[in-house]
């Protein structure tokens, strides 16, 4: 589990395979809460993208939705 970091939270921008339906958006919503509970997760289901405002590092939150069953990967601008 990440430790709060508070200020240090950051926008990730995701390309994440495999999420079809709203059980999926929470469960990659729930995955990225696992590591810091006050992230704010916004999913689109038509591009496949995900936002997360998070003190979770790209790499943690790849991993983490990698155990809950989704390739994900982190996207610039």
């Amino acid at each position: 589990m990440t430790t709060d970091r508070g200020d240090e939270r950051m926008e990730l921008l995701m390309k994440v395979e495999g999420m079809t339906c709203q059980g999926c958006v929470a469960a990659v919503t729930k995955a990225i809460q696992r590591l810091d509970p006050g992230a704010q997760v916004s999913v689109d289901l038509e591009t496949g993208r995900l936002s997360a405002v998070t003190a979770a590092q790209a790499l943690e939150v790849a991993q983490a939705l990698g155990r809950a069953g989704y390739d994900a990967e982190a996207m610039t601008g």
